[in-house]
């Protein structure tokens, strides 16, 4: 097999971040039509309830089978109609866990108001629906990934984004009376698109390929042959089918037993492993569902903002995360003590926590300050008077700006550390994030009683803090062999403080002032102020600017000569 995995890694990964992207705006957009076209309270039962029972199927029906499968690929033992046998599981799994997950979304619950009921009872028997026949697509999209169909992937995504999107903005738009039916109708149709797609694909793949495979007898030159079928077909010797029904179960010739034990075991522990995955994952709408001290249109608020907040996490921490997590790896030896390794590189990676600390910080302070100021206003251009009418989505975003002031440095202090962890170290790890994890959804579930939606976000906080404080503890230990202490030079400056105290008491006048009058001052005088904090920073840090641009010029130099020789 001479497919390059690595390619499609990096392509799939790439067209993932793109993905996410995309779905992130178009479910801002919606977010928005909805909030400005039906209210709060539809968003809750959908983005909220239904979701989260979509998620609770798909994840707990195939993410155990369909991890497993991936990586009993290359062993001997598994052959690959056990493989596909194995994947059509997912479809009696999640037609055995839609059962208990109906009873318990239409009785057990915070019920919904009796205007909703029907449109939720069929919302959420549509859901159900869409998760179990999607199942049915689990044998060919495995394939697809196996054989780096990676194009194949994102044009289904993308479709199945579109048109679900589409047919529910459609419904609505028609009459805004039915837009939970409207939600379970588009579930159910991007559903047959998967379907539809992903088997369509193979019914006209696989008859070329056979046609090929003859012709390449013929020729025995895959170069002549790829101007008439292109790449698609090269090196896909290994490919096992000979027509789309060898994808159903069963119907692949199998000279072993129906089932493979070794795979069977597998997906019990990828199991255990998910279950808790995912109550850490959706905790948040678990407790909301659970709980009757929030209410829909209190949930819808809270989904919303809390998106809006994630944005600064998604777009700006991540990529600054996955870069320090590389470098870190490629810098220290996991395996050995920090004294035993080169001076000069551990002097270097203490420095670039240091910065990379100071960087991610200055960001989340400049975030929770100009919050503090610009929550309503953000929030009134994107869902209109009637969405920030009672003041509860500008608390929200005001108290969710702490959160990103901790999940600033929570990310690289996490992401040194488990660069740098031991395998013996991360077991250990995994326990305390198992305790910080249950602590989460206790206190999520105490706090909002205590404080309604702001609960949740304070109880978000205490987990980064308990996060952070572990992290930190370890870094510090970990540096006191070579008489480091990168974190002491981690905070900003006090220049940059200050102007940031200044321009935050100025928003805030600006605010009283303009918040009523003319949204457009706020705005200039929010943009003004922004300027003039990151300008204070880049010269409060000019040393640290021009060493990274003179190491930028010297990397981009050093690969023109290499770009010169072929290299």
């Amino acid at each position: 097999m001479g497919r390059n995995v690595l390619m499609s890694s990096l392509q799939n990964a790439s067209f993932s971040i793109i993905f996410q992207i995309m779905c992130r705006c178009i479910t801002f957009a919606i977010n928005a039509f909805i909030v400005r076209n039906v209210g709060r309270e539809v968003l809750g039962i959908t983005n909220v309830r239904l979701l989260l029972l979509e998620s609770t199927l798909l994840f707990l029906s195939k993410e155990a089978i369909f991890r497993s499968a991936l990586s009993s690929r290359h062993n001997k033992q598994c052959s690959w109609a056990q493989l596909i046998n194995q994947l059509w599981i997912t479809v009696p799994v999640c037609f055995a866990l839609a059962i208990p997950c109906l009873y318990i979304w239409l009785n057990w619950l915070s019920t919904v108001d009796s205007v909703y009921a029907e449109q939720y009872r069929f919302g959420c028997f549509a859901i159900a629906f869409s998760c179990i026949i999607e199942m049915t697509a689990e044998a060919p999209i495995f394939v697809g990934q196996v054989f780096c169909f990676v194009k194949l992937k994102v044009i289904l995504d993308t479709g199945h984004i579109f048109i679900r999107s589409f047919i529910f903005i459609l419904i609505v738009l028609m009459n805004k009376d039915i837009t939970i039916y409207a939600f379970g109708i588009a579930q159910i149709t991007s559903a047959c698109t998967i379907i539809v797609g992903n088997y369509a694909f193979y019914y006209v793949y696989i008859p070329k390929l056979l046609r090929y495979r003859r012709e390449l007898k013929k020729v025995d030159d895959k170069y002549v042959l790829r101007e008439r079928y292109g790449q698609h077909f090269e090196n896909m010797d290994d490919f096992p089918f000979v027509s789309i029904k060898q994808m159903l179960p069963g119907m692949l010739p199998n000279p072993n037993s129906i089932f493979n034990s070794d795979l069977q075991t597998l997906v019990l522990s990828f199991a255990k492993q998910g279950i808790l995955k995912q109550v850490l994952t959706e905790g948040e709408k678990y407790v909301m569902s659970v709980s009757p001290v929030l209410t829909f249109s209190e949930q819808a608020t809270y989904d919303v903002v809390n998106n809006m907040g994630s944005l600064a996490a998604r777009f700006i921490f991540r990529p600054i995360e996955d870069s320090s997590y590389f470098y870190f790896t490629q810098t220290i030896a996991r395996d050995t003590a920090l004294a035993e390794q080169k001076r000069e590189m551990v002097q270097e990676a203490s420095n670039v926590l240091a910065y990379v600390m100071k960087t991610v910080t200055s960001i989340g302070l400049l975030a929770f300050v100009f919050a503090q100021s610009y929550s309503g206003t953000v929030l009134l251009l994107y869902g209109g008077a009637d969405f920030v009418e009672g003041g509860l989505p500008e608390l929200l975003l005001r108290w969710h700006s702490l959160a990103i002031v901790l999940l600033a440095p929570n990310g690289i202090t996490e992401g040194y550390m488990f660069a740098t962890n031991t395998s013996k170290q991360i077991d250990t790890y995994n326990y305390y994030m198992a305790f910080f994890s249950v602590t989460f959804l206790m206190l999520s579930y105490q706090l909002t009683n205590w404080f309604g939606p702001v609960g949740f976000i304070l109880a978000n906080c205490c987990n980064m803090s308990f996060r952070i404080s572990y992290s930190v503890f370890y870094i510090n230990k970990h540096f006191r062999s070579v008489g480091m202490i990168p974190l002491r030079k981690s905070l900003p400056g006090p220049m940059y403080l200050s102007v940031l105290i200044v321009c935050g008491i100025a928003c805030k006048i600006s605010e009283a002032y303009f918040g009523e009058r003319s949204i457009l001052c706020h705005l200039l005088i929010g943009a003004a102020c922004t300027g003039l904090s990151v300008g204070t920073w880049s010269f409060e840090n000019r040393e640290l600017l021009r060493t990274g641009l003179a190491r930028y010029r010297t990397r981009k130099q050093s690969l023109v000569p290499n770009e010169l020789n072929g290299n």
